[in-house]
């Protein structure tokens, strides 16, 4: 029988509806099984006591309830409890009185022995106990009622009597059950009802059928009890090895978590039941609302867990998975369903949301309760993960493409740093949207599409310049010009991306030496990704480009994001150690927005720091991001390098960095980004410019 509360182990609120059906069920229980005993006589109660066919009755109705059958498709909670043959043979055999008492006895010590509430063992046992009492008042109305001393046993033609009480009793024990799950799930009873309602039916039906042949047996001798159970037995034993199997292959070994096979299983069947939910309700309205009716698919994969497993060890690292799936399997809502795809990436099935905000309520929840520290030999750990959502219907029609929008949008998170993310048609790169961008912008390189242009790097202490950086721009045809952060994202999860920076470096490098040419030597900047860093052929690009030119190594400086030392591969690529070799410079780019180490920021070829826009805006009136901007200020100058200031657009803030000490700004303040041929004329009305004279170079005016 389906367990009315069988997610959580704690009392339901006091003076909700649970409480209250859990109250007035409980109530009803006892005053039926009070009005039941007090008709006891002493004579049933001598021969209750001496008959041992009640004992052996009592015994059965225990191990039943302590060892449901389960078969393929069931659970613990709603298995197959023989207790109900025994308690119904009882009723049939001996009354109502025996019966309850004995199921009661045996609900109270399978409780106890799992560890249930109190609630929930009261409840269970005051169900039964309504079911039995609505069992016997059909038996009385055929003129059928037994007692210890007066026992009845049935012929064949009380089975037509036999058979309404049986079916009362299951109508009866199935709706007080049903309406506790309905309260419980916020769900109609209907639909509590219809669950699992013809499993329900056909058990009963074998389980009640055998309890008239329990009691000729009994009425025979005690001894023939024991027979009827061995066929118990044999089908508890065949069912507990098919459901191992069955379990084996729908659940994860290590966490017995539900894996991607019975994920699926259970997303379709919740997507089959909003469809259908959907297509009721715009039958009634005849409307075309935007659907009412979601489900919703997690993707969570935890932030920095290889390091748990190369620092401790797999076993402690299995030992942290299994205390994430018991945290996230406590922290969803009754009905959804936590399953693991493998490795340290967990899904999270919610048959029914709302909207993007439940959805997103949700997540934290499930955030919240994996960030409380945890110990494991003896240390702490701090747990945190990514969560990606996709929405059905709005976002994908089916569990493939749900799952697969999900993870788009979890990486999304990882990469943001936001830990939770809505799938958005603009983030994906596999969006029919971008995948046409990202054709448009393979033939955008072969049609000379892509342009530099260039910012100047003004010193804040004499105005000189300082250097020019290359800022990228894509002429389209139809959009007009594009800024990096509308084509990059896609460029840099492709071979593309190795076009573009080879494109970049060749178009900046050719610049470069025109300028030099017309005696205007300036260090132009490029950036550089994670991606480039670990592109074996890009310091060989840069060296064949400079002696191409005749322009020495410090003619090019690389701009790297701040991140990118976060990435262990990308600092330590080889790309960093030729570019070192070659004498190339570096510039740290968005620097506060990442989480550097010093100590690789010091052995890195760096000869500049810049500070990231976000903090510079907020000068004026933050007085948290001027103390950041100081600090950094002050650091770069104890490392002896050059701190540059990003997104300067007036001169309140220009003369605020250069009173910090800051030693060089960029941003509308001194230029707006220039084609070549602009930034040449703008070159030439300067009248100094300051050049790097890392080798020998001399200011050229």
């Amino acid at each position: 029988m389906k367990d009315p509360n069988n997610t959580r182990n704690t009392a339901p609120r006091r003076g909700s509806p649970l409480w209250i059906y859990f109250v007035v069920v409980i109530l009803l229980g006892v005053t039926a099984g009070g009005a039941a005993f007090s008709r006891l006589t002493a004579a049933d109660l001598d021969a209750l006591v001496s008959t041992p066919v009640f004992w052996i009755l009592g015994c059965f109705i225990v191990f039943g309830e302590l060892r449901p059958i389960i078969t393929p498709g069931s659970t613990e909670n709603n298995g197959a409890t023989t207790s109900t043959t025994f308690s119904f043979a009882a009723l049939l055999y001996a009354g109502l009185p025996i019966a309850a008492a004995l199921q009661v006895i045996a609900v109270i010590t399978c409780g106890i022995f799992r560890g249930r509430a109190p609630h929930r063992i009261a409840f269970n046992a005051a169900q039964y106990t309504l079911s039995l009492a609505a069992a016997q008042l059909v038996l009385a109305l055929f003129g059928d009622l037994a007692t210890p001393s007066d026992l009845w046993v049935p012929h064949g033609a009380d089975l037509p009597a036999i058979a309404l009480a049986g079916a009362v009793y299951f109508a009866c024990n199935d709706t007080l059950v049903g309406s506790a799950v309905a309260l419980h799930a916020r769900v109609s009873l209907v639909k509590a009802l219809r669950t699992d309602l013809a499993y329900q039916v056909l058990v009963h039906l074998a389980l009640l059928g055998l309890a008239p042949l329990m009691v000729v047996a009994m009425d025979r001798s005690a001894l023939f009890v024991p027979l009827i159970v061995l066929p118990f037995i044999a089908v508890y034993m065949n069912a507990s090895v098919s459901v191992r199997r069955e379990h084996q292959a729908l659940h994860d070994g290590l966490t017995g978590l539900p894996n991607r096979k019975l994920l699926i299983v259970r997303t379709e069947e919740a997507l089959a039941a909003a469809r259908g939910a959907e297509r009721r309700r715009l039958a009634r309205r005849k409307t075309a609302d935007p659907p009412n009716h979601r489900a919703g698919l997690f993707l969570l994969d935890l932030d920095r867990f290889k390091e748990v497993n190369d620092t401790l060890g797999h076993p402690t690292g299995d030992r942290l998975l299994q205390l994430v799936a018991h945290r996230l399997t406590h922290s969803v809502r009754p009905g959804d369903l936590v399953a693991r795809l493998g490795g340290d990436e967990f899904a999270v099935l919610l048959p029914s949301v709302r909207d993007e905000a439940a959805a997103r309520e949700v997540a934290a929840r499930l955030r919240a309760a994996l960030s409380e520290p945890v110990r494991l030999d003896g240390m702490s750990f701090d747990l945190e993960a990514s969560v990606g959502i996709a929405l059905f219907p709005d976002h994908a029609p089916d569990f493939e493409l749900l799952l697969q929008r999900a993870d788009v949008a979890m990486y999304n998170a990882k990469e943001a740093r936001t830990g939770v993310e809505i799938y958005s048609p603009r983030k994906d790169r596999n969006s029919p949207e971008r995948l046409g961008m990202l054709g448009d912008l393979r033939r955008a390189i072969d049609r000379a599409e892509l342009e530099l242009f260039y910012q100047p790097k003004v010193s804040l202490r004499d105005g000189h310049l300082v250097g020019m950086e290359a800022l990228l721009r894509w002429r389209h045809p139809d959009k007009g010009v594009l800024e990096p952060r509308a084509f990059l994202p896609i460029a840099e999860q492709t071979y593309l991306m190795r076009s573009i920076t080879h494109h970049v470096v060749t178009a900046a490098l050719a610049q470069t030496a025109a300028w030099w040419r017309d005696d205007l030597a300036v260090q132009v900047a490029v950036n550089a990704s994670g991606r480039d860093l670990l592109d074996t052929g890009l310091a060989e690009t840069i060296e064949e480009g400079l002696l191409a030119r005749g322009l020495p190594a410090a003619a090019l400086q690389l701009e790297i994001t701040e991140r990118i030392l976060m990435n262990e591969p990308a600092y330590a690529s080889d790309t960093v150690g030729a570019l070192a070799d070659l004498g190339i410079p570096l510039s740290l780019d968005d620097f506060g927005t990442g989480y550097s180490s010093l100590v690789r920021l010091k052995r890195l070829p760096v000869e500049e720091i810049k500070i990231d826009a976000s903090f510079v805006h907020r000068l004026a009136d933050s007085p948290d991001d001027a103390v950041i901007v100081r600090s950094i200020i002050d650091l770069v100058r104890t490392l002896g390098l050059r701190s540059v200031a990003e997104g300067v657009e007036d001169m309140a803030t220009a003369q605020t960095l250069r009173d910090m000490g800051c030693d060089a700004a960029q941003g509308w303040y001194f230029s707006r980004p220039m084609d070549a041929k602009t930034a040449t004329d703008w070159l030439r009305r300067h009248a100094q410019i300051t050049v790097p004279n890392r080798v020998g170079l001399e200011p050229t005016a």
